[in-house]
């Protein structure tokens, strides 16, 4: 029984943190910033899902396979992660810094300003 409940509380927080990364993905503001939700959060709610269900299987065939998917995707989505990171800045995407973040709101209030003076 005790069992039964930690597999279906780390099956529950595995699931968040896949509608967490999820929303990371889609408000993010750039390509960095949503490579490290995919990644860190798409890693961690497989190894809490993993987890639940390998606690669910007991010591069976099936446990030893899950082990094996978390031991591969442990490895190779941060290493997506990077080659993608790589490839993004080989091709000349540049990440969205705070500075450019105060200077396109300073613009566009300059811009709204003049609009009101003239």
């Amino acid at each position: 029984m005790a069992i039964d409940m930690l597999s279906w509380i780390l099956i529950v927080i595995g699931g968040g943190l896949s509608i967490i990364s999820a929303v990371g993905i889609l408000r993010l503001p750039d390509v960095f910033t949503r490579m490290h939700a995919a990644g860190i959060g798409d890693t961690l709610a497989l190894g809490s899902l993993c987890a639940g269900m390998m606690l669910q299987a007991g010591w069976t065939i099936v446990t030893i396979k899950l082990a094996l998917i978390l031991l591969f995707m442990f490895f190779a989505s941060p290493t997506t992660t990077h080659a993608l990171a790589k490839a993004a800045i080989a091709g000349g995407v540049k990440p969205i810094l705070d500075e450019d973040r105060i200077a396109n709101k300073n613009a566009l209030e300059d811009t709204e300003n003049k609009g009101k003076n003239s």
